[in-house]
């Protein structure tokens, strides 16, 4: 049998390996990967289209952030840089350097930064507690999450309400006690009075914090605590070396939001005690509230951007410890 020869065909032999080596697969690979010229050009105008129907939309929010956030915190910059809103003589910081040397400032500065970071480690240590105990399979546990709950629903009025009538001098805690040979005690009048703070924001903000807690360990992937368990782990070892890692986004999460909410805890406080309350519950809010009616500007601005400058480093570090972790879990 007559061998064909490839050069008599016009083709050398390499092509002709080229040729037998390609198929219709390989080749619609290759023009699969070289990429339509068509679906390109197809796909950058929707994406152009996409942007230019969006825009509107973001031109808004851009707008109502610069008008709403931005220029008036340049305000605020501004105030605090400046002797009186009169005369608007530049003073440096000079307004932060009195600031500073105020009483009444560093009492509340004090306050808010302790109770910061008493309340919000005991609501983000609880909270998970709590969600943990409620993954089980437990009788009851929606009723528990309802019961937990159903102070976000409750309005502040009525909250400062029950807690009137259980804190009050004549109040139901006392009677309770009285029981015991205990003497009445002025709660909100005295060095309780923080006591009573904490435990109010720890019942307002606890049932927020275990929901966001319970979604994220539902989250966490079943095949590896599986795998664990294979491996003789116990709870305690799978919670510690597994869910927490899987945890760290919504800590710092929880953190953040009970961090914001232990600032704004001057509301409760504000609606149970007055303008003055006792010396351990006057928070930064409260120094604010009364400058602001002393029309201060210049101090409440520099406490303002002070406040600010303190929960932009806080914010910042949850932040960036939050990326070392996801980043390492990633791994």
């Amino acid at each position: 049998m007559k061998q064909e020869n490839p050069r008599e065909n016009g083709t050398s032999p390499r092509k002709t390996e080229r040729l037998k080596k390609s198929s219709p697969v390989q080749t619609a690979e290759k023009k699969k990967a070289a990429g339509d010229p068509g679906k390109k050009r197809r796909f950058w105008n929707r994406q152009r289209q996409e942007r230019v129907f969006t825009m509107p939309y973001m031109v808004l929010s851009i707008a109502g952030v610069l008008f709403f956030y931005i220029l008036p915190f340049a305000v605020v910059i501004f105030y605090a840089l400046i002797d009186n809103t009169t005369n608007a003589n530049f003073v440096g910081l000079e307004n932060f350097t009195k600031l500073f040397s105020n009483n009444a400032f560093r009492l509340a500065l004090k306050n808010t930064g302790l109770f910061s970071v008493t309340a919000v480690p005991f609501a983000v240590v609880l909270s998970l507690g709590l969600a943990v105990l409620l993954e089980q399979n437990l009788p009851g546990k929606s009723v528990f999450r309802t019961i937990f709950l159903s102070p976000m629903i409750v309005p502040a009025a009525s909250i400062i309400l029950i807690w009137q009538v259980m804190f009050d001098y004549n109040g139901v805690i006392n009677d309770i006690t009285s029981l015991f040979g205990a003497q009445p005690v002025e709660w909100m009048k005295s060095e309780y009075g923080y006591i009573v703070v904490v435990l109010l924001f720890l019942w307002k903000n606890i049932g927020y914090n275990m929901i966001m807690f319970m979604s994220a360990l539902a989250a966490v992937p079943k095949d590896i605590q599986e795998v664990a368990m294979l491996d003789g782990c116990g709870p305690a070892k799978r919670f510690f070396m597994i869910k927490l890692r899987y945890l760290a986004s919504t800590i710092s999460y929880v953190t953040i939001m009970s961090l914001i909410n232990s600032f704004k805890v001057f509301r409760e406080v504000y609606l149970l005690t007055g303008d003055y309350p006792y010396d351990s519950m006057y928070t930064l809010q409260h120094f604010m509230n009364n400058t602001f009616r002393n029309f201060d500007y210049q101090k409440l601005s520099s406490a303002a951007i002070i406040l600010s400058l303190i929960m932009i480093v806080i914010i910042g570090i949850l932040l960036w410890a939050d990326n070392r972790l996801g980043r390492d879990i990633e791994e």
